[in-house]
């Protein structure tokens, strides 16, 4: 089935595999055209052939470096013309345990790659295009931003974080800009493969539907607030969580 053209461009980060994948697939499902950036140029070349290479460009990086910000932002404006939408998808989570025996310089770079890159990558694209043109911006977050997270702390101060970032860049860039965030549960994913890897049945039995995520979930939700049905939505983050928060007042 041909697709027809929507005339919009995304720019999503981290998105050679995992959640960025799927939002990317979501997009060009829609008709926008993407440009994907990662660490692996050939997992990158992979995904650019499964999207298609007539819809998507990659953009070999590593989210933290602002040289490669700079880059990826004047690559798809030249590949491309404009950039609608920024996702904020790249993260890391190189750390598990508790809070007290954190390597600070650990926190510094989970802070560094989850969150300040996201404020580089916004500011690029904001001056490159949306601020004369408008368009939107989607955070990746994550449950762990918005309650204790055990043993993966440092990632979850970095996704609230992530979530207040989305609260300032809303409110200053609107009008012409929405920015939102979501904060995904645990995804089937290689990212979050130490979370569930051995075990997946019994961590999928504790979410009210019955699973873990899927990236296509998270492309759903990001192709709804990257739409003109969420038009008068900004500054929220949006839980996608398969239920997994009613069990709070269980018990």
């Amino acid at each position: 089935m041909t697709v027809q053209d929507s005339g919009k461009v995304a720019l999503i980060t981290g998105a050679s595999r995992g959640i960025g994948y799927g939002i990317a697939e979501a997009f060009v499902a829609r008709g926008d055209r993407v440009a994907i950036t990662g660490r692996n140029e050939d997992a990158l070349r992979e995904a650019v052939e499964r999207l298609g290479s007539d819809r998507a460009i990659g953009i070999a990086g590593k989210a933290h470096d602002e040289a490669h910000q700079a880059t990826a932002v004047e690559q798809v404006m030249a590949a491309f013309g404009r950039v609608d939408h920024l996702v904020n998808n790249a993260g890391t989570n190189p750390v598990f345990g508790p809070m007290a025996d954190l390597d600070l310089d650990v926190a510094r770079k989970v802070y560094e790659t989850n969150v300040i890159s996201a404020l580089g990558f916004a500011q690029r694209t904001w001056k490159a295009w949306q601020r004369e043109n408008g368009g939107a911006i989607v955070n990746i977050s994550s449950v762990a931003g918005v309650a204790p997270s055990p043993f993966i702390g440092a990632y979850g101060m970095s996704k609230a974080a992530m979530i207040n970032l989305t609260a300032q860049l809303a409110h200053e860039f609107a009008p012409v800009v929405r920015v939102n965030a979501i904060a995904p549960a645990v995804v089937r994913t290689k990212f979050a493969e130490a979370l569930y890897e051995g075990r997946e049945a019994e961590a999928a039995a504790v979410y009210p539907l019955g699973r873990l995520g899927l990236p296509e979930d998270i492309g759903g939700a990001a192709a709804f607030l990257t739409s003109a049905q969420s038009d008068w939505i900004t500054g929220q983050t949006l839980v996608v969580d398969g239920g997994i928060f009613l069990n709070a007042g269980v018990g």
